[in-house]
């Protein structure tokens, strides 16, 4: 079964699937890689007029597979590192083509940093998010953390980076992370009414619009300020713990009993 399907419709529109149901459809490399080559691909395509970006099931994505992301081994030391799920993230976002998420149900972790580079998010109404790291024993990384925050702002971004607690649709509207909601029946009409209002802008005009808004959004913040909080985030004793306590599906140590 393919991790990732690809349609591209005659009028231009593309859809990108995250296909992986039976793990409310977690990325692996597998994923990271095709999703790679795609955005790729159809950031080079004139005919392209817009990318939609979607996952089959109850869920748009669980982010990242837990097992895959603990267990993946070490690549050698002369070896290129692999593609990882925030270079795809800044290839939605720069690609010159209007891109949409499709979200119902979870959109979790690097999946909803996935969403959020999308210029257009449009939700059903059971979408839930959260930033899971820190239940994982890490912080939100060097790429991760700027992303979250340009999406839900710095202040939004403090509770729920801290916390990693979920928050549903209605609070994604309010922080800007979800631009439209509906109910999960209506989500292919909401994304059909949508695309019928970007395909009467001019493609040329559009791609100046969305690089206009990426140079009003300022720089992104200064990495070295921050990596010194990311090194080696998966050999931490907390980072250890907390897959491990995820995988055995209890409280990790650090949460206080009585």
């Amino acid at each position: 079964m393919n991790k990732v399907l690809f349609d591209l419709s005659a009028r231009g529109v593309a859809t990108v699937t995250l296909n992986r149901p039976e793990a409310t459809n977690a990325y692996d490399q597998d994923v990271i890689d095709a999703l790679g080559e795609h955005y790729t691909r159809l950031g080079k395509d004139a005919s392209v007029r817009a990318i939609v970006l979607r996952g089959t099931g109850r869920h748009f994505s669980g982010g990242a597979d837990v097992r895959w992301h603990g267990d993946r081994p070490k690549p050698p030391a002369d070896a290129p590192p692999p593609l990882s799920v925030f270079a795809v993230c800044d290839l939605i976002r720069t690609t010159p083509h209007p891109t949409l998420a499709l979200v119902q149900g979870g959109c979790i972790g690097g999946a909803m940093a996935l969403a959020s580079c999308c210029d257009i998010l449009i939700a059903a109404n059971n979408a839930f998010f959260s930033i899971p790291e820190v239940r994982l024993g890490f912080a939100p990384g060097t790429s991760s953390g700027p992303m979250f925050a340009r999406a839900i702002g710095v202040r939004n971004f403090r509770r729920y980076g801290m916390t990693g607690q979920r928050f549903g649709a209605q609070e994604a509207l309010r922080m800007g992370l979800a631009h439209e909601l509906c109910e999960l029946q209506d989500l292919e009409r909401a994304l059909e009414a949508q695309l019928e209002e970007l395909l009467l802008a001019a493609p040329g005009a559009a791609r100046k619009a969305k690089l206009m808004a990426e140079q009003l959004a300022g720089p992104q913040p200064s990495l070295k300020a921050i990596e010194a909080l990311f090194a080696n985030p998966l050999e931490t004793p907390e980072s250890i713990e907390g897959h491990k306590s995820f995988l055995e599906k209890r409280k990790p140590n650090w949460y206080p009993k009585g």
